[in-house]
Order: C-alpha cells, then sequence, then structure tokens
C-alpha cells in the first residue's frame, strides 16, 4: 500500500522570536531596536504575517494527508521521503536552503511579506497553497526543473546547491590553489578570498553582486538557463600567482577544476556554512552542474 502524501511545511525562526531569545521580553526587545532607530511594531508585523500565512498553508493541506514542519536549522537533520511535496513558507533564500537536502521532490515557494520578497522562488500565496500541492502531487506532477550546482572532491565527498556554492578559506585568510577547467591542461595558481559558481537562480543574487562589482561582460545565465557563472574574489597577482582565470561560464557537462595548495579550505552552498565539505592541501574539487534539479511548482 503506497502512503498518503505528505506536506512537508519549512519555515524559519522570525526576527521576532529571534529577538525574544536574546533579549527575554518584548519590552526588552523594544528597547534594544528603540535605541537603534527602529520600531518593535514593525517587526512585530512581518512576524504575524509570517504566522498567518504558515497557520494558512498548514489548514490547507488535504485531510487524507500526512503533515510535517521543519525549521531552517533543522534541515540537515529532517528526512524527506519520496512522497512528500515541500512547501516553503518564507522566502526566496529559504527554498534554496532546502533545496540540497531534497532528491526531486516538487515545492511550492509561498511569499509571506509579499513586495519585501523579490518572488523569484517564493511565487505565490497561501491562498494558493491548497490546490498547487494537489497539483504537484498528482500524475506526473506540475513544476519546472531548475538548475542546481554541485562540488565534488576527491575523496568522494559532494555538496549541491540550488543558487551557489562558495569554494574558499573558512576565514578571513587568502586561500591558495590551482584554478582550470576539467580535461584542460594550463591551471593557474592563485591566492583569493575564494571563487563563487552559481546557477541562473543564483544570477539574482550573491553571484549577480559580484558581477555588477566588477563589471564584468559576462553574460548571466537566467533563472531557467542550464549554464553555470563563476567569479574570483579579490585575486592576488605576484610572482607566483596569477590573475587571468577570475571568471568565466561553465556549459554542459564543463567543471572547474580546483585544487587545494592551502592547509584547508571548504566548500558550502546558499548560505549553509554549517553544512560544509572540507577539504585540504593537495586535494581536487570540481564543480559544475549537478544531475539533480529543483521541481519548483508554478
Amino acid at each position: 500500500m503506497s502512503l498518503a502524501p505528505r506536506a512537508v511545511l519549512v519555515h524559519r525562526t522570525s526576527e521576532y522570536e529571534e529577538l525574544l531569545a536574546r533579549h527575554g521580553t518584548r519590552g526588552q526587545a523594544e528597547f534594544f531596536l528603540r535605541s537603534r532607530g527602529r520600531s518593535v511594531q514593525e517587526v512585530e508585523e512581518r512576524h504575524a504575517r509570517t504566522r498567518r500565512a504558515l497557520a494558512e498553508v498548514a489548514g490547507a493541506v488535504p485531510l487524507q494527508w500526512r503533515q510535517a514542519r521543519v525549521e531552517r536549522a533543522d534541515l540537515d537533520r529532517f528526512l524527506f521521503g519520496p512522497e512528500d511535496v515541500v512547501v516553503v513558507v518564507g522566502q526566496d533564500g529559504l527554498v534554496a536552503n532546502a533545496a540540497k537536502y531534497l532528491d526531486g521532490q516538487p515545492v511550492v515557494g509561498v511569499d509571506t511579506d509579499p513586495g519585501r520578497n523579490p518572488g523569484v522562488l517564493v511565487r505565490h500565496r497561501a491562498a494558493d497553497a491548497g490546490k498547487l500541492m494537489r497539483a504537484a502531487a498528482g500524475a506526473g506532477g506540475a513544476g519546472e526543473l531548475l538548475t542546481m550546482v554541485e562540488a565534488v572532491a576527491d575523496d568522494t565527498q559532494r555538496l549541491v546547491a540550488l543558487n551557489e556554492i562558495f569554494l574558499g578559506p573558512a576565514g578571513h585568510q587568502t586561500a591558495r590553489y590551482r584554478i582550470g577547467l576539467d580535461d584542460t591542461p594550463g591551471d593557474e595558481a592563485q591566492a583569493s578570498s575564494g571563487v563563487l559558481i552559481g546557477t541562473g537562480t543564483g544570477a539574482t543574487g550573491w553571484l549577480r553582486s559580484l558581477w555588477l562589482e566588477r563589471g564584468s561582460a559576462l553574460a548571466l545565465p537566467g533563472p531557467r538557463d542550464p549554464g553555470l557563472a563563476w567569479f574570483v574574489r579579490e585575486a592576488w597577482p605576484s610572482p607566483t600567482t596569477g590573475t587571468s582565470r577570475v571568471e568565466g561560464v561553465l556549459a554542459g557537462t564543463e567543471r572547474l577544476r580546483v585544487t587545494v595548495e592551502s592547509d584547508r579550505m571548504v566548500a558550502f552552498g546558499d548560505g549553509m556554512e554549517g553544512d560544509a565539505v572540507e577539504v585540504g592541501w593537495g586535494q581536487t574539487v570540481r564543480v559544475g552542474r549537478a544531475e539533480v534539479g529543483l521541481r519548483l511548482v508554478g
């Protein structure tokens, strides 16, 4: 007997909840914000909108379905099942946070604060969640497949992300490595603050910031494009390190190859620094398009 679908509601702790956890009471939180020229009412209102949206989505789950909730900080410990329909209630970045832990499950993005969020990945309102969940669980499942990026180390460690993967030093030190395209000779020795490799959805965020800051003429991929773009951050020229390979596009099965020449480098995806791959001197990491993608509904 097949299991009924399970709606997994993904959310994150609100700023108001974080303030209460830090300061203990609403009054102390209000004093803290007021001393910095902010109002607690505005934070409370956003919290209330998020709670209302989460309650509305939970109430729209079909009665015969199972239901679960997972907070952003617990994603790496939550076991998603093949029959799950994942409903992300929050911001665009929360979809990216959840994506790396999925394997083809459909995702519905619900915007809790329309007008404040870009709405690239959270495209829907809470009122539409019920019909979208049913459509996602139907025959064939609705949704478009968005490109993801993966990093694979030579010791089989693997990391996938929806927006981007950062490979570089764990702190603010300089990372040393050799960089080039896989199966292509002529790697360049570099010293920099890291390398960022992103998808078309990532090109609306951190990747775009680097692109704008550099004034790059590189054509960034769009949200539905299969290609990847990559940038080296703050490459340092010296007698032993170069700066000729600081940006590019990866098409098809092309992979960027990075060989570590530092004691320690880390790779993490979509800002989830707590769930990182660590590599050391002499190890090689290859980064390219992932075989899996995110199935985003609507």
